[in-house]
């Protein structure tokens, strides 16, 4: 599995379940069957890609993209999966900061596609499951990692850890923000985990590099940076 996050919000939850299934070998999904919860777990902005229907209980989805977009100032790339399917539909949709906007029914096949493409675009899936930033070359598919072109080795949540940095160059992670996506919002584990992976994988960076491209932001968290 690679190290996305997909956020599914969809009050069917037959067919949130089916649609997680099939989305499973791209990354791990998480479901929120109403529109308030959906739009809460969004704002923690630990995932990569949401796929948002419009008619739901609680909060509506347009009203959810819109407080991403405008309040929560969320970049991530949202596909809209709805039966509204009339133009008027589309254009609000895609007025208040849709990337995509596919219709029920629809065809697994083609979401798969939609979501990959969304997900490309956003630099979080290289193509051939090839990730390069700078120095670093990652295989999503056999979650193995070169730093100028040599092996490194790092066990799993030390992977994880690095690639979602990877995946957001420039940009600060909070350390709540690391704990809920690679730890999950219901760890029994504590914050203090997140110090020991950094440090493991700092270390192991370092050592190839001979410089620390993740750099600490005092009370906030952390940030990767592209250049020395």
């Amino acid at each position: 599995m690679q190290n996305l996050q997909i956020l599914i919000v969809e009050d069917d939850e037959a067919l949130a379940k089916s649609v997680a299934s099939f989305l499973a070998p791209i990354g791990e999904v998480s479901i929120a069957t109403d529109g308030l919860t959906g739009q809460q777990m969004g704002q923690d902005n630990i995932y990569d890609i949401a796929i948002l229907d419009l008619m739901l209980p609680e909060k509506n989805g347009y009203d959810i993209l819109k407080h991403w977009r405008t309040e929560d100032h969320l970049s991530l790339p949202v596909l809209i999966l709805t039966a509204k399917d009339t133009i008027a539909d589309k254009v609000q949709g895609f007025s208040n900061g849709a990337d995509d906007y596919l219709t029920k029914p629809f065809h697994r096949e083609e979401l798969l596609l939609r979501v990959k493409a969304l997900l490309k675009r956003a630099g979080h899936l290289g193509d051939n499951n090839q990730l390069s930033v700078g120095a670093f070359q990652v295989d999503l598919g056999t979650r193995t990692i070169k730093i100028n072109d040599q092996p490194v080795k790092l066990n799993g949540k030390e992977y994880d850890l690095l690639v979602y940095f990877l995946q957001n160059p420039d940009i600060i992670i909070t350390k709540d923000q690391i704990f809920d996506r690679l730890w999950g919002f219901d760890s029994e584990t504590t914050l203090t985990v997140v110090e020991v992976y950094m440090s493991n994988v700092r270390k192991k960076i370092k050592a190839v590099l001979g410089f620390q491209p993740i750099k600490t932001i005092r009370s906030v968290g952390y940030l990767f940076e592209t250049e020395e």
